[in-house]
């Protein structure tokens, strides 16, 4: 069975950071594409980060210099490193993990609804 469980989201003001960490169990995270995505209520859930094993990673434009995707293979861990947070950044943030190929990641980026194992989420909200 595969599990994603976020933590570490809460209440920050702008301009602070939060690190929000993904434990996976069930499979391996050298094994699968791991992302992070996010969604405001109404909206349509998006991708704002994804990395592969080899450590190639993607950032959509909103979040480029302020968020850094990582991971901790022995741990099988993903990390959300956000720094210079923005109230547009308030979110449920989900940790997401995708058998696809690395060729690919760009693309995933920006069509995350089928991408694969989806955890159940963590809230950020940043305030003005």
């Amino acid at each position: 069975q595969v599990e994603l469980m976020e933590s570490g989201g809460g209440s920050v003001q702008a301009g602070g950071s939060l690190v929000l960490s993904c434990e996976v169990s069930g499979i391996t995270v050298t094994s699968y594409a791991m992302a992070w995505h996010r969604q405001i209520p109404g909206k349509e859930r998006e991708a704002v980060a994804i990395i592969d094993s080899d450590g190639t990673n993607f950032y959509t434009d909103s979040v480029k210099g302020r968020f850094t995707i990582s991971l901790d293979n022995a741990k099988n861990s993903v990390y959300l490193q956000m720094n210079n947070l923005k109230p547009e950044d308030t979110a449920v943030y989900y940790c997401a993990a995708g058998a696809v190929e690395s060729e690919d990641l760009e693309w995933w980026l920006s069509n995350p609804a089928d991408f694969g194992y989806l955890g159940q989420g963590t809230q950020v909200t940043v305030s003005s």
